[in-house]
């Protein structure tokens, strides 16, 4: 399922493979929450832009079209005509983020729709059901994202039931992988490594987690409010006790330094909606910094977003055009700035590994890790 072709440092070189082929690691998985890209690319311009993964929410899922349609449908890789490899999300993070309309129980989580108030349960026997019904190659486990910070006390008793969920979600995944007609037969469940930005409590709910021996494990619950400091400094804390053999996926980060310092402290996957989000307000990331796009100065600018991207935009449209579609507001500026920013993306995780491969992603950290956060001087 992984295999672990070299290291540098901490930073990591893999293969991950699943019953939709192979992933080169490190990746970035491009968000596709409801089935789709925000900003209105397809799976066939997912193909066009080198994404190896796409990710999908359950909770929305659940709620539109319905899980049990997409199964009827042979999938969530049949609906959306998608080949490769798909993770589904849980639906934890979105059961945090309702945190006003919920309430957290052993056997699980009761909630409000935000579509239209009618009242969910949601547990880890749920969560599996809908994601085998979905037929993801990878289900993440469901948990409970706690928001930074929150008294010790109360992580402690949060990490301790996210560690009885896993043990249900493994029995209950086990069961559904096992039945005639499941979607997907092959489809893994990774473990979420929770513990606040409490070092001893993440390393304590790390080790609980690895013994269950699970094909990935997860760090969630950051990048949810923290500093970045701190970000990094609970990853270091838990990279030790996370399996070698296993794949390592940092939920919801981040910019393209995030990534390239979380890959330095031996991540792997990663996915976050900041590039398609960002792109749909004009907000563009390039090799030389970010940049604005609505910016005056770029009213007749000839030159393609980024001088240095072989990307579908950079390659036939200019600077004054797509400003000029953001200015109109027409719908086609989102999904080029979006196609724009996600192949970035892509080819950020791309490079890296041919750093990594070449040996020199300590040059490659070192050129390009404050390089991509600045404004781009033009």
């Amino acid at each position: 399922m992984f295999e672990l072709l070299k290291t540098e440092g901490t930073a990591r070189r893999g293969v991950f493979t699943c019953a939709h082929g192979t992933v080169q690691t490190p990746v970035f998985m491009n968000v596709g929450t409801q089935g789709a890209i925000k900003g209105a690319l397809s799976a066939e311009d997912l193909e066009n832009i080198g994404c190896q993964v796409e990710l999908s929410n359950t909770y929305h899922l659940h709620l539109r079209p319905g899980d049990k349609v997409v199964r009827d449908m042979g999938g969530l890789h049949k609906f959306m005509t998608w080949n490769k490899p798909i993770l589904t999300d849980s639906g934890g993070f979105q059961v945090f983020s309702l945190a006003s309309l919920r309430k957290i129980k052993e056997e699980g989580v009761y909630f409000a729709s935000h579509l239209d108030g009618h009242k969910i349960f949601m547990g880890p026997e749920e969560s599996m059901q809908i994601q085998s019904n979905l037929g993801s190659d990878i289900c993440m486990a469901f948990d409970e994202c706690i928001e930074n910070p929150s008294p010790r006390d109360y992580v402690l008793k949060s990490i301790q039931r996210t560690y009885r969920w896993l043990e249900r979600c493994k029995k209950e995944n086990a069961r559904l992988n096992a039945l005639e007609g499941t979607v997907n037969p092959q489809q893994m469940l990774w473990g979420i490594n929770q513990g606040g930005t409490y070092a001893d409590l993440r390393i304590e709910h790390m080790k609980m987690i690895a013994d269950l021996d699970l094909p990935g494990y997860a760090i969630g619950g950051l990048a949810v409010g923290e500093p970045t400091q701190t970000m990094y400094d609970m990853i270091e804390a838990v990279e030790p006790y996370m399996p070698q053999e296993k794949t390592r996926y940092l939920m919801g980060v981040g910019t393209p330094w995030n990534i390239i310092e979380a890959v330095a402290r031996g991540v792997d996957f990663f996915d976050c909606v900041m590039p398609a989000r960002n792109a749909r307000h004009a907000k563009l990331f390039t090799w030389s910094g970010t940049m604005n796009l609505k910016n005056a100065k770029y009213e007749r600018d000839e030159r393609p977003i980024d001088e240095q991207c072989d990307c579908p935009v950079c390659r036939r449209y200019s600077r004054a055009y797509l400003r000029h579609l953001f200015k109109a507001e027409e719908m086609l500026a989102m999904r080029l700035a979006v196609m724009h920013n996600l192949y970035f993306y892509n080819k950020l995780a791309e490079r890296i590994r041919q750093a990594l491969d070449k040996g020199c992603f300590a040059a490659f950290r070192a050129q390009y890790s404050e390089l991509l956060a600045q404004r781009a001087e033009d």
